[in-house]
């Protein structure tokens, strides 16, 4: 089944990839002690903060068996680990209602039978790094720093005022360049190798996309946070979702190292 290479390359990140149970200071709490997640977000000169280790909101079981069958649940994987996004950024859009070029299925085609980069210990990329397990916001003056907790490189959004870069050397994680509409931080990125993915779906990106994320932090416990694409290469339009981030409190990440006790490739291969 195609499904099953992107979660068990997602089962592939060590489950204790957090530094738990730290009572950090500075956090709103209940009366009981825990986390008061619906509290006002933070704000740093009238900017709301996006610090933190957040993770996407899980996808329910339900959907992964409507989509799969009842067998998916006797998987040996946690189906927590990922969001349905990272199998596909079209997830819940019929085939014939995908804005796919020629030129994105013979990418696809041509790419079948190779298992996704993830599984081969190379970046998710954007936004796919931001769908499994956790990650670490930190806001600075100048730029925004995003630590993957699962092994992608650590990613620079710049939020100084300079532009895109005009020919850039592609690279997994692209160029990101950040600003501020109101409550809204604006990214976007460009510069990437096609040798990234957008999922476990096989969708192709060019060096020409570009992908826009609009981050809002609703709160202290949530960011809403908006994802589109656009290339147009591969794409006949833009396209993007939409979903939540949830902050995890007295928490942090930690190293990952994808080919320390490596096992995934002698398998992946096979499906």
């Amino acid at each position: 089944m195609k499904w099953i290479t992107i979660l068990l390359a997602a089962s592939s990140v060590p489950a204790g990839a957090q530094w738990l149970n730290y009572r950090e200071t500075g956090t709103p709490r209940t009366k009981d002690g825990k986390p008061n997640l619906s509290a006002p977000a933070p704000r740093v000169k009238g900017r709301p903060d996006l610090s933190g280790v957040w993770e996407a909101e899980r996808t329910p079981l339900i959907e992964y068996t409507r989509a799969f069958g009842e067998d998916v649940a006797k998987l040996q994987v946690d189906l927590n680990d990922a969001t349905k996004y990272v199998q596909s950024v079209f997830w819940g859009v019929k085939p014939e209602d995908q804005p796919l070029r020629p030129e994105a299925l013979a990418a696809m085609k041509r790419s079948s039978g190779t298992p996704v980069p993830s599984s081969r210990c190379l970046p998710m990329g954007v936004p796919g790094g931001l769908f499994v397990y956790t990650f670490k916001m930190i806001q600075a003056p100048r730029e925004i720093i995003v630590l993957p907790g699962g092994g992608d490189p650590p990613r620079q959004i710049y939020t100084d005022g300079r532009g895109l870069p005009e020919d850039p050397q592609p690279a997994w994680m692209g160029y990101s360049v950040g600003k501020w509409e109101g409550d809204t931080l604006v990214v976007e990125t460009t510069g990437f190798t096609e040798a990234s993915w957008l999922d476990g779906a096989r969708h192709p990106r060019s060096e020409q996309m570009r992908v826009e994320e609009r981050y809002r932090r609703r709160d202290f416990g949530h960011i809403d946070l908006e994802v589109n694409f656009n290339d147009p290469k591969y794409y006949t339009r833009q396209f993007g979702f939409r979903t939540v981030l949830n902050l995890v409190a007295d928490s942090d990440v930690l190293e990952f190292v994808c080919n320390e006790n490596e096992k995934d490739q002698a398998h992946t291969a096979k499906h």
